[in-house]
C-alpha cells in the first residue's frame, strides 16, 4: 500500500538550474531587459546606498548602536582584512575599495534568504566576474605602479633561481596564473557557493511540500526532516553569504599585495 501510494502521489520536482534564471520582465527584447536577479542587483545597491548615506549624514560624534555597528562593520574589514594582510601603509590606499567589495558582496549573497527577492545577487557568473575584475584591473595597476610592466612580468615569469629550462614550462604557467586562474579563482567561488547553496534550501522545501503536502502516505514524517533541514540550510547560507565575502576580500588583498616589491 506504501509502495501504491508513492506511485500515485504527484511526481517530486526537483528544482533545475534554468528556474533560478528567471525571465525578462521589464524591457524585454532590448539591451536593457532585466529579469529578477538584475532587479534584486539594483534595489539592494539602491538600499545600501540610502542606508550608507542617511547614516553618514547623521553622524555624531557619539555614535548611536546604528552607527556604531556600521563604524564597527567598516573598521573589522580595514583592520582585520586589509591591514592584516597589507599592513597600514599599503593598505589605505585600498580601504575604500575592500570595504565596497566586501559590504557589496555580502548583502548580495544574504539576498538569496530576504523573503520575496529569494535569489543571490551573485547567482549569475556575471556579477562575480565583474568583481574579479575590478580586483584584476588592480593587482595589475599596483605592478606597473611599483614595478614597471616589464619588471612585473620578468619577476613573475622568469623567477630567479629556477634553470633556464624550465622557464619553457614555468613562464606560460604563471602568466595563466596572473592572467587568468587568480580572477577565475575569485569569481567562481563565489558563485558556485551561492548557486549551490540557494539549490540545497530549494530542494529542502521543495522536498517538504511533497512529502507533507502532495504525498499522502507515512513518508509524509519525512517533511518534518526536509523543513528543519531548509531552516537549517538558511542560516547556514545566511554564515555562507558572510563567510565568501570575508574570503573574497582577504583574497583580493592577497593578490594586490603580491604587486608589490617584497622589500617595500
Amino acid at each position: 500500500m506504501g509502495t501504491t501510494g508513492v506511485a500515485l502521489a504527484a511526481e517530486f520536482h526537483v528544482p533545475q538550474i534554468d528556474e533560478f534564471l528567471p525571465p525578462e520582465i521589464i524591457f524585454a527584447g532590448t539591451p536593457f531587459a532585466m529579469n529578477r536577479i538584475v532587479m534584486v542587483r539594483l534595489i539592494a545597491t539602491a538600499v545600501m546606498l540610502l542606508v550608507f548615506g542617511i547614516t553618514a549624514a547623521r553622524a555624531k560624534l557619539i555614535p548611536g548602536r546604528w552607527q556604531g555597528a556600521v563604524e564597527w562593520l567598516i573598521e573589522f574589514v580595514q583592520n582585520n582584512i586589509v591591514y592584516e594582510v597589507m599592513g597600514e601603509l599599503r593598505g589605505k590606499r585600498y580601504v575604500p575599495m575592500i570595504t565596497t567589495l566586501f559590504l557589496t558582496i555580502m548583502v548580495f549573497n544574504l539576498c538569496g534568504i530576504i523573503p520575496f527577492a529569494n535569489m543571490s545577487a551573485n547567482a549569475t557568473f556575471v556579477m562575480p566576474l565583474l568583481f574579479a575584475v575590478w580586483t584584476f584591473v588592480q593587482y595589475w595597476r599596483a605592478a606597473i605602479r611599483e614595478k614597471g610592466l616589464l619588471a612585473y612580468l620578468k619577476e613573475e615569469l622568469l623567477p630567479e633561481g629556477v634553470p633556464i629550462p624550465v622557464y619553457i614550462i614555468l613562464a606560460p604557467m604563471q602568466l595563466i596564473d596572473i592572467v587568468l586562474i587568480r580572477p577565475a579563482s575569485l569569481a567562481i567561488r563565489l558563485f558556485a557557493n551561492m548557486v549551490a547553496g540557494h539549490l540545497i534550501v530549494a530542494l529542502c522545501f521543495a522536498a517538504t511540500q511533497f512529502f507533507l503536502i502532495e504525498s499522502h502516505n507515512m513518508m509524509a514524517g519525512f517533511g518534518v526532516l526536509t523543513l528543519a533541514g531548509g531552516f537549517i540550510m538558511t542560516l547556514f547560507e545566511a554564515f555562507v553569504a558572510a563567510l565568501q565575502a570575508f574570503i573574497f576580500a582577504t583574497l583580493s588583498c592577497v593578490y594586490i599585495n603580491l604587486s608589490y616589491p617584497e622589500e617595500a
